[in-house]
């Protein structure tokens, strides 16, 4: 009886590990989209020469890797649609910008 207490003590100290893990990564998730809202700001200010496309295609993969994660519980799964939803209206806003300035898209 003991082993079987101990064996879901572990799972249970897991699952809290995993869902501590998947939290930071949302909220690093946050954090670079909003650096990249400041750098597309700086580049349509023109603080800089090129768009900041690597880091959006950086970030799309982590959305993506993130999306496909199973482990996700339902607050979680709600503040990570939450935060996609916010970057693709950005995502569209600065297509939008940058084909009316005329520059390549990615």
């Amino acid at each position: 009886m003991a082993i079987l207490g101990n064996k879901l003590y572990r799972q249970t100290q897991t699952k809290r590990e995993e869902s501590a893990g998947l939290d930071q990564q949302i909220a690093r998730l946050e954090d670079d989209i909003r650096k990249l809202k400041i750098d597309f700001d700086i580049f349509f200010s023109g603080g800089t020469k090129r768009p900041p496309l690597e880091a959006r295609a950086r970030l799309d993969a982590n959305i993506k890797r993130l999306a496909d994660d199973r482990n996700l519980n339902y607050a979680q799964r709600y503040q990570f649609n939450t935060i996609v939803a916010r970057f693709t209206s950005y995502r569209e806003l600065w297509r939008r910008m940058l084909k009316k300035r005329g520059e390549e898209i990615g």
